[in-house]
């Protein structure tokens, strides 16, 4: 045994110093600062030179630190690496290219480690517009269906450059707003380039002569004068060759079905292409066997990137697209090519905004959890003494090490992570909690202390492995088919059950052990009492129809107020932009809106990028912004509230999004009922599929009933909903399934009440603990914080009330209360 508690304590440190580690820096660093510490060669000459960056920002000449730095380097000819000689990069020979390369670098371990989403952190705003200014009302469709198209291109492309959690919606008929959290343009200041750019893409022959000038004017009839560069591999130098380039392309890129990123001889990167089938393969193969021995220009966006000499015909539709490309450059052309725009957009405005979730309700909600979770610590060390302890301990590394695979992993942290989060805290007290009751069953049966907790731990874990794997599969699937806050909400989720498993199973049996080796006999006190003999089939009927009166209640409120349920991230709605004397507390705007009946207002700080003045945007239902901003200037003349812009904004939970995440939502639910059905038997899985669907239908119901709204973070509540509910019925399948095997000769009514009343200590004190942390929440959050505290709040006693009164009985009813019928595995 001593062993064996060895190897799960050092495991235990390592992981947990693992997940730390991964933390630090927790926040980010003044990249002056850091740059000053970074430097370890020629210290004097960099702060000299850190001293010029700053200059040319003060004076207006650079937008930042960052780019000051990129530009002195690139006048002077200097090498930057050389400040830096721990990071390795001698193998670039191109300045530019090393340079940039390590500045990126530096920016990069300058930022902390966990990443904030748009309603923590905030980031940039910027939008953009379609080029063609067309008015006419036959355009107004055609415009229409460009921006949804767009708006999706940015998504795919945002997605593959693995910025997580960006919110891009429609604004009036000729323009995508787009908002990255995290984003800086004064650090990264060719983002919009990238996103905005059309990838045009053209293979076009070049004349057989070369250029013997540089004078455009002399270009053949029907050619152009392009410059091809090019990287001299012994240099490092760029240099330029000329070519006369056909105008008229041979084919374009619409023939191109994938782009990816590939290595040439010289250990450069390329953009190899792959064309469509068969029509794209057959057209380039024409186009290279009628051109034998001349050049082929590849040219994007009207730059020639490289032209390869034809030699033979390509009939496998292969082709490269060369160049002296960074890995980070030749993955972003990459990306842009697999999803390319048809049409040009332009700059409209660009601001950094600030989060969502203003400063003032981001510290109570903070402050709502700290609290909730110190109840949640004093009521668990107060029941079970310390082995409460060891359960906080656990649960506590539970989430360090949910953090510590989100900052490994870049994933980001939102307000639907957090529900996450929860969740996942949640399923953590609940196995310390399930595990420590079963060892009070097994010491009410004499056993001592340190045989209860083998038998305690062998008989939860099937429960445990269950619950977790069939949330799992659950989180898989909303990581597959989701998108935006779903697919985030999926990947947290999945982590949170590795991280409980663990945590669970290996970190809490070590403490354990640890304790009852040191001679803490009385880490638990065995139940005193028998076991109820409740009959809880004798308030089925009753119970049943109370429940299915409020799920027809709630739909029938939802018929009643339509589309009124939906929140401005469903349906879109106004938008004004207000310049201001003095800055208002979001708090208050948002009593002035309830006072005046408007339901659901967004309120961000943001500030202009070009003149660094600060402005105030406000987000209200259709129709409702107008009203807000007259009732703001009547509580707040002091203000001077102006209005600068007003636009009507789209649904940034887009069609496809909303699609997908139905689809995850039900093939999850199929998901989980095989898994039930193949574990357990189909009963068991009928019963959990109606029990959740039952939940969700509730608890929407009852959120609606009490006028609500539904917004993007209630699709995470949603989803936590399921997985709350699925973990609780799990345990009392769990625990039939075993009562059948010990058993067999009690009929299926009693085992069923029988397992209701073991399993019913366990059920309250999770449901009360879990429930204890989200009023917390409740009470002193504010905002969409205490929206998800309160729908969590309702899932919990919806899904505590199903799992002892909907499961169970609708297992029964599928072996009409034979025992016989039901096949046990």
């Amino acid at each position: 045994m001593f062993h064996n508690v060895f190897g799960k304590s050092i495991l235990s440190v390592i992981v947990l110093v693992w997940a730390l580690l991964n933390l630090i820096p927790f926040n980010d660093r003044s990249f002056n600062d850091y740059m000053k510490q970074r430097a370890t060669a020629y210290v004097d000459e960099f702060s000299g030179l850190l001293s010029r960056a700053k200059l040319k920002v003060k004076l207006g000449q650079s937008s930042s630190l960052f780019v000051a730095l990129k530009e002195i380097a690139k006048d002077d000819k200097l090498d930057l690496s050389i400040y830096f000689p721990d990071i390795k990069l001698q193998d670039i020979k191109n300045l530019d290219k090393k340079n940039k390369i390590l500045m990126e670098v530096l920016l990069r371990e300058s930022k902390g480690r966990l990443r904030y989403g748009l309603d923590l952190k905030g980031g940039v705003s910027f939008t953009l517009k379609l080029a063609d200014q067309s008015t006419e009302e036959k355009n107004l469709d055609l415009r229409r269906n460009q921006l949804e198209k767009a708006a999706q291109i940015m998504r795919h492309r945002l997605d593959a450059m693995g910025i997580a959690e960006p919110m891009i919606r429609t604004r009036g008929n000729d323009e995508v707003e787009i908002q990255l959290p995290g984003v800086s343009t004064q650090e990264n200041p060719e983002i919009v380039d990238m996103l905005k750019r059309p990838a045009k893409l053209e293979f076009r022959l070049v004349h057989e002569n070369t250029p013997r000038s540089k004078d455009p004017r002399l270009a053949p009839i029907g050619y152009e004068l392009l410059f091809s560069e090019f990287e001299n591999h012994r240099t490092g130098e760029i240099e330029t060759v000329p070519y006369y380039v056909k105008k008229i392309p041979e084919m374009t890129g619409k023939m191109v079905k994938n782009a990816h990123v590939t290595l040439n001889q010289y250990g450069g990167f390329e953009i190899g292409l792959e064309m469509k089938s068969p029509k794209g393969v057959a057209c380039f193969a024409k186009v290279t066997e009628d051109n034998i021995g001349r050049s082929l220009a590849i040219v994007l966006d009207g730059k020639l990137y490289s032209a390869p000499h034809i030699n033979c015909a390509i009939p496998n539709g292969i082709a490269s697209i060369s160049g002296h490309f960074s890995q980070r450059e030749a993955i972003e052309l990459a990306n842009v090519l697999n999803n390319p725009l048809e049409f040009e957009l332009a700059l409209t405005e660009i601001q950094e905004i600030g989060p969502s979730l203003a400063e003032d309700a981001k510290a109570s909600s903070m402050q709502a959890t700290l609290l909730g979770i110190t109840l949640v610590i004093l009521f668990m060390i107060a029941y079970y003494k310390a082995s409460g302890c060891v359960a906080v301990i656990s649960v506590l590394s539970n989430a360090l090490i949910v953090l510590g695979l989100m900052a490994a992993l870049g994933a980001t942290m939102t307000l639907p992570g957090v529900a996450a989060l929860v969740l996942t805290v949640g399923m953590g007290v609940d196995a310390n909690i399930l595990i420590f009751e079963r060892m009070r069953e097994e010491l009410a049966l004499g056993k001592r202390m340190r045989f209860a907790l083998d038998a305690g731990y062998d008989r939860a874990f099937s429960t445990i492995f269950d619950a977790n794997i069939t949330t799992l599969l659950s989180a898989l699937i909303l990581i597959w088919l989701g998108t935006g806050p779903v697919r985030g909400f999926g990947v947290i989720l999945a982590m949170g059950i590795f991280a409980t498993m663990f945590c669970a199973l290996v970190l809490s049996r070590a403490l354990m052990t640890i304790l009852i080796n040191l001679g803490f006999e009385n880490l638990l006190k065995k139940h005193e009492n028998e076991v109820e003999k409740f009959d809880f089939f004798k308030i089925q009927r009753g119970v049943l129809i109370l429940s299915l009166t409020f799920i027809g209640i709630g739909f029938l409120a939802w018929i009643i107020r339509g589309n009124g349920i939906y929140g401005i991230d469903f349906t879109g709605g106004d938008e004004i932009v207000l310049q201001f004397q003095q800055r208002l507390n979001t708090n208050d705007i948002e009593s002035v809106a309830k006072e005046n009946g408007i339901d659901e207002v967004v309120t961000v700080y943001q500030k202009n990028i070009q003149d660094a003045g600060e402005m105030l945007r406000i987000q209200t239902k259709a129709g409702k912004g107008k009203l807000l901003f007259q009732k703001l200037e009547e509580c707040y003349p002091q203000a001077q509230l102006k209005i600068v812009q007003e636009a009507h904004i789209g649904s940034s939970m887009s069609g496809k999004i909303k699609w997908n995440a139905l689809c995850a939502i039900t093939v999850s639910l199929l998901m989980i009922l095989g898994y039930i059905a193949l574990r357990f038997e189909m009963g068991f899985g009928i019963g959990a599929l109606i029990s959740t669907i039952h939940d969700v239908l509730a608890t929407l119901g009852i959120y609606i009933l009490i006028g609500k709204q539904l917004s993007a973070p209630m699709v995470a509540a949603i989803l936590m909903i399921i997985g709350y509910s699925i973990n609780d019925t799990i345990v009392v399948f769990d625990r039939i399934r075993e009562e059948l095997h010990f058993n067999p000769t009690a009929s299926l009514k009693e085992i069923i009440n029988y397992s209701i009343n073991c399993t019913l200590s366990r059920t309250i004190l999770t449901s009360f603990t879990t429930f204890l942390a989200a009023l917390a929440l409740y009470l002193f959050g504010t905002g969409v914080v205490n929206d998800l505290a309160l729908i969590f709040m309702i899932g919990i006693v919806v899904g505590t009330f199903s799992s002892i009164f909907i499961a169970a009985p609708i297992f029964y009813r599928w072996h009409k209360g034979d025992r016989r019928t039901v096949e046990i595995k």
